[in-house]
Formats: structure tokens, C-alpha cells, sequence
């Protein structure tokens, strides 16, 4: 049994955590307060900016997962790198091997589905940040200090995606019959929507059964096929028995004006393409690497009704 460090208990980092338990290994889940985890697991109070206390809690483990989302989203590009170069020099001094988990930014616009081979182009200071820090740790593998990957997602939902943006503006609303109310984009564009479940069984399957050549490269998390915010909306209001659902999708000058006094929704508009065209992932590779399928749609959304309303009672499985 090998131990591991999880950087973070949101989300992401619960899901890692539950699926390595899951394989019979041991985890420490790490966050500011030390007060948030997961049974089973122990719990650490960690500043992650600060290298010397990272580096000794890394010490004796065989991976850092950095699960990490900084809060304020409006200002990545100042909270990330401080943390990320910790993290790197923690890996250098201890030759923990490094997992990272990213996203899509760095792919910026796109017209096609994106693979782990699509150039880079961010379309911005969040992009940017984001594949600056998939190139350090990529450098710092082929230097030979450590082993890295990075597993990248499209935006989350299902379980454990209780701060998902979807599942809290749209999921939720429409499930409870209400009208729901998306910050721009376009109601028919397909896009990508990755089960949280999914990055926790990627992680772990790389973690636990990874070759050496399964370092140094990315993963797309396994992810199903793409639905429209549309589709999406109205297969939560036929799980829910809500149907039609009622959704509304901001155009950009509302947007915009809605950035003037909500400094995060400001920040969306550099990945504003995402929603605007078709946004989709191509995880192939993962899935037959190590043979992991996408959660089923209908089961991912069931799982994502139950978090952000649990109270909504779902027609009953096919």
C-alpha cells in the first residue's frame, strides 16, 4: 500500500481520494484548515505556498495530487503561480511523483474536439497561467526529478459537484421546476460535461496500474457524449418530472454587465468561446489505456440532482 498527498478536499480532491481509498491506498488530504476530508483518510492543515511544510509533508509519499482551486477565480493568475512553484520544488526535493489536475484553457478556441495532441493557444491570463504550469512540470519530468502527468477535464458535474458551475446554476434550478439562468453562450452548442467520478477513477487507475510512459504526457478524464445546455436542461426536467424546463442563457452585454459588480462573472468572458461554439473533449485515449468507460449520461445527472437537490424526488431508473 502507497501512501499519497491530495493538495485540496473540494470536489476534485474527494473524488481522487475516495477512488484510491477504494484500491486499498492510503491518503492524506491536505487543505488550509485541515478541518475538511474524507473518512478514512487523515486530514492535514497545510499552506501550500509555504515550500519547507509542503516539502515535509510530502516527504515518504509516493504522489502529490494538486487538486487545487483557488477561490477567488478573478485573480488565478496571481494565487496559482506561488502554489504551483511550491508544489514543484516540494516534488524536486522529495522526487514525489506529481499529479496535476487541469483543464481545457490551454486549448483555447478550437474547431474540432480537442485531444491531448490540440495545440495550444489560451485565449487569455487564466489559459495562460495554466498551461505555463503543465509546461514547468513537464520540464521538470524530462529533467528526470520527478514523474508528472496532468488529467485534464471539461467542466464538472455528478457527484461530488456540489460547486459545479452547471450544477448549481442550471441543475439544481431546473430540478426544483424553477427557472434557470446561465451567464451567456449559446442554448444549442454541444458541449463537454466530465463526471466528477470519472477524474477520481483516471487518477487512481494512473496511479495504480500506470507504465513509466504513462508520465510525462496528458489524459483527457473519460467523459460522455457532448450535450447542449438545452438538451441538458431538459434531460434534468424529464429525470424530475419538471418538464419543460425553463432556461434562459444571458447574451454577452448582460454579461458584461453583470461583470461590472460580479468580479468573477467579469472573469468568465475569456472563456466565454467555450459556450459560444462546440466545446468537446475526445478521451479515447484514456479509455483505452486503461480501459475506463464515461459514467452513463443519465446516471451522471441522477447523481448530480441528488447533490444540489436531494429533496426532488427522480422518475425511477429504465
Amino acid at each position: 500500500m502507497s501512501k499519497h498527498l491530495i493538495l485540496g478536499a473540494g470536489s476534485a480532491g474527494r473524488s481522487i481520494a475516495e477512488h484510491l481509498q477504494a484500491a486499498g491506498e492510503e491518503v492524506v488530504i491536505a487543505s488550509r484548515s485541515g478541518r475538511r476530508g474524507l473518512d478514512g483518510a487523515q486530514r492535514l492543515a497545510l499552506d501550500v505556498t509555504d515550500t519547507a511544510a509542503l516539502t515535509a509533508a510530502a516527504a515518504g509519499m509516493t504522489t502529490i495530487v494538486n487538486a487545487l482551486n483557488p477561490p477567488q477565480y478573478y485573480r488565478w493568475q496571481r494565487d496559482w503561480p506561488p502554489m504551483a512553484t511550491a508544489i514543484r520544488s516540494a516534488a524536486r526535493a522529495t522526487g514525489v511523483d506529481v499529479i496535476s489536475v487541469g483543464n481545457l484553457y490551454p486549448y483555447g478556441p478550437v474547431t474540432a474536439p480537442m485531444t491531448e495532441t490540440t495545440p495550444e493557444h489560451p485565449n487569455g491570463a487564466k489559459g495562460q497561467v495554466r498551461a505555463r504550469m503543465w509546461a514547468d512540470l513537464l520540464a521538470d519530468h524530462t529533467a528526470g526529478h520527478y514523474r508528472a502527468t496532468e488529467l485534464r477535464a471539461s467542466d464538472y458535474t455528478g457527484e461530488n459537484g456540489d460547486s459545479a458551475i452547471i450544477n448549481t446554476l442550471v441543475v439544481k434550478a431546473v430540478a426544483q421546476g424553477r427557472r434557470a439562468m446561465f451567464p451567456g453562450g449559446r442554448a444549442d452548442a454541444p458541449h463537454s460535461w466530465t463526471d466528477m467520478t470519472d477524474l477520481g477513477r483516471l487518477a487512481a487507475a494512473v496511479i495504480t496500474q500506470g507504465r513509466d510512459d504513462d508520465w510525462g504526457r496528458l489524459w483527457h478524464v473519460p467523459t460522455a457524449a457532448p450535450r447542449s445546455l438545452r438538451q441538458l436542461a431538459d434531460d434534468v426536467a424529464a429525470l424530475a418530472g419538471t418538464a419543460p424546463a425553463r432556461l434562459i442563457v444571458l447574451p454577452a452585454v448582460a454579461r458584461q454587465a453583470m461583470g461590472l459588480v460580479a468580479p468573477t462573472v467579469w472573469a468568465l468572458r475569456e472563456t466565454a468561446h467555450q459556450f459560444e461554439t462546440p466545446f468537446v473533449i475526445d478521451s479515447t485515449a484514456a479509455q483505452a489505456r486503461f480501459d475506463l468507460a464515461p459514467t452513463p449520461w443519465e446516471q451522471t445527472l441522477r447523481s448530480a440532482i441528488a447533490v444540489v437537490a436531494p429533496e426532488v424526488s427522480l422518475r425511477p431508473a429504465a
